[in-house]
């Protein structure tokens, strides 16, 4: 049996009061998972719990069979590095570093040697249509290239079981943020990662295997 990219089983999030309560799902390998709902609904709070930020105040969390949610903060943070690849609205690159460097990045903080990560970015950033974006600097590309990039480098780790992206294409134009939504389906398919999108668009949400709404939970 296949074990799942993520599980949730029965997600309890509370404040000063209940934000989240008995949410369960699971996202397969090569699956993609649209979730949806106004602000206040718990997303960002699932999101959180999802990639090891916050422990839920209830139910378990399992990325690749592993529990997130009853690990201390550092066992989260590296199982985070380890199995979790982040994609956010704002792509995050680092104008200092070429764009190479920055997919490379998170490798070289865990000591992977330079000419390795880089080589492993190279390969991520051609597997996304940037092959001959690897040298150039963060402001001699687009903003759809830079979500590109992003994605390149939520992608990079060879071990990665599962992709979140919060609200991937909200900065870009619709014919770009198109473009962005089948690039991530493609390469959850390509990879086996599965994917949870949190997003407001309908069409980003059609594009995806599933759609999970919180409408009502708020």
């Amino acid at each position: 049996m296949v074990v799942p990219a993520l599980e949730l089983v029965e997600l309890g999030v509370s404040y000063d009061r209940p934000v989240v309560e008995g949410f369960s799902l699971r996202v397969g390998r090569g699956e993609s998972v649209a979730l949806m709902g106004p602000s206040g609904s718990g997303k960002s709070s699932i999101l959180s719990c999802v990639v090891g930020m916050q422990r839920p105040s209830s139910g378990r969390v399992l990325v690749g069979g592993q529990d997130m949610s009853g690990a201390r903060a550092g066992r989260r943070a590296r199982l985070r590095r380890e199995l979790v690849g982040v994609a956010y609205q704002e792509s995050g690159l680092l104008p200092e570093l070429s764009v190479a460097e920055n997919v490379a990045v998170t490798l070289l903080f865990d000591g992977v040697p330079r000419g390795e990560a880089l080589g492993l970015a190279r390969e991520s950033l051609a597997a996304v249509g940037l092959a001959g974006h690897a040298d150039k600097a963060v402001d001699e590309i687009s903003g759809g290239q830079a979500q590109r990039v992003s994605i390149a480098r939520a992608l990079v780790r060879p071990g990665a079981v599962l992709l979140v992206a919060d609200e991937p294409t909200a900065s870009l134009d619709r014919v770009t943020a198109g473009e962005v939504i089948e690039l991530i389906a493609e390469r959850v398919r390509a990879t086996g990662v599965g994917a949870l999108i949190a997003t407001h668009d309908p069409a980003v949400a059609a594009a995806c295997d599933a759609v999970v709404d919180l409408r009502g939970r708020a």
